[in-house]
């Protein structure tokens, strides 16, 4: 919405004239910035009403330029009409052009889109990860696969994106992706971006997601239990290869570390700690926040094993880690090996670490927190929800204390027989 509107008809005076006869302008001021057009007409300045930006007289002439300039400022209420209808930016620039025969082209989804992953790709290892660019392309293809379905286009101007166009998209995700409700909901969070974006830039004036519920749904996060771990840990695997894979998971396990996190990790970042012991120090990569994790003996094991690695000494890692995709599918290998019935991805390592190695055992979800390098507590309470154990541990401990002060109690309490 504008709080200014301004419209003025003049005579445009310079150093020279033919018979005191000016050039007729037009000016158009919205929000206090002004544009001149010319209207390609004159008119003596003797007959010139300035108050009302008319000319004055009865004559076939005068009646045909004040005709004329009426048609004109039509066209400026039109124009400005249409800005709004299309949810553009009313400005006096927009106007000019509009009259003019040039209407301003709209900004569209793909275009805001695409320059934004262009960005994203030039600061890569600078202020984002190769996931985030592969994320975001993924999110624009799914974009023109939707435009292509729904509107049968290649692109759309953002000022028609409305609430009807963000409940489609969901519903496609679901319907004809098979995408489920919080992939979708992060991939809508893209688009959202580029919303966002245009409305930043005054390219978009009403927000389609308003009203809009974004709400994740809570999922039950996978852990192996001690018994599983154990079975990993005693397995003998023919082939160096799983061998591989199955020490890295583990390391995973025992420090909680993400996959991008292991493969980053360098030997010059393990090194003593306040304790005197051997500590991992780190950023996590999601979130860039600082990680410090002392090592336990079963991850030390592993490192110790791997520090003669050809790999590990000539590129300071701290272990030979192969590709996300490639440690995915021989984990599923090993998981048939070992008898394990759940999807074995790499992850699951981490949320291991935080329920069967840490929480379980009584570590205080603080810490936990800490390690894991979370900026949120609540962000690890979702992993305190799945133990039954540690909730079966607790109600036991305090079924004791209760039974003892029962006791005490009772003893206190007893009268004794004479």
């Amino acid at each position: 919405m504008t709080t200014s509107f301004g419209l003025l008809f003049y005579l445009k005076k310079g150093r020279k004239s033919i018979n005191d006869e000016w050039p007729v302008y037009l000016r158009i001021t919205v929000e206090g910035i002004p544009k001149e057009i010319s209207i390609q007409r004159s008119c003596l300045n003797s007959i010139w009403n300035v108050e009302t930006g008319r000319a004055k007289g009865l004559k076939e002439e005068i009646r045909a330029l004040n005709s004329y300039l009426d048609t004109i400022k039509s066209k400026v209420f039109e124009a400005k009409h249409r800005l709004i209808e299309c949810s553009k930016l009313v400005t006096s620039e927009a106007i000019k052009s509009f009259i003019q025969g040039r209407e301003e082209r709209g900004h569209t989804l793909i275009e805001i889109f695409q320059h934004h992953n262009n960005q994203v790709q030039a600061l890569i290892g600078i202020e984002y990860a190769e996931g985030t660019m592969t994320k975001f392309k993924t999110v624009l293809n799914h974009t023109r696969e939707f435009l292509k379905w729904k509107y049968k286009t290649d692109d759309i101007e953002v000022g028609k994106l409305d609430y009807d166009f963000i409940s489609d998209l969901e519903f496609w995700y679901k319907s004809v992706r098979h995408i489920d409700h919080n992939t979708t909901m992060k991939y809508i969070a893209c688009c959202k971006k580029m919303v966002i974006v245009a409305m930043k830039k005054g390219w978009l004036i009403k927000d389609p997601f308003l009203g809009y519920k974004m709400s994740l749904r809570e999922v039950h996060r996978q852990a192996l239990s001690e018994e599983e771990i154990q079975r990993i840990s005693a397995k003998k695997f023919p082939t160096e290869r799983l061998t591989l894979v199955r020490d890295i998971f583990l390391f995973s396990c025992y420090t909680g570390l993400a996959y991008i996190d292991v493969q980053k990790l360098k030997r010059s970042q393990i090194s003593i700690g306040i304790d005197g012991s051997i500590w991992i120090f780190t950023h996590r990569q999601k979130t860039d926040s600082p990680t410090r994790i002392p090592i336990l003996p079963q991850a030390s094991r592993i490192l110790e094993l791997y520090a003669v690695h050809k790999q590990c000494q000539l590129k300071d890692k701290a272990l030979p880690i192969m590709s996300n995709q490639k440690m995915n599918a021989y984990l599923k290998e090993i998981a048939d090996c070992c008898g394990i019935a759940q999807n074995l991805t790499f992850h699951i390592a981490r949320h291991t670490f935080a329920t069967t190695i840490t929480l379980s055992n009584g570590v205080p979800i603080e810490t936990v927190s800490k390690m894991l390098g979370h900026r949120n507590l609540s962000t690890t309470q979702h992993y305190a929800k799945i133990l039954d154990k540690k909730v079966s541990q607790d109600m036991l401990e305090l079924k004791e204390k209760l039974n003892s002060k029962n006791i005490d109690e009772l003893e206190t309490k007893s009268i004794p027989l004479d």
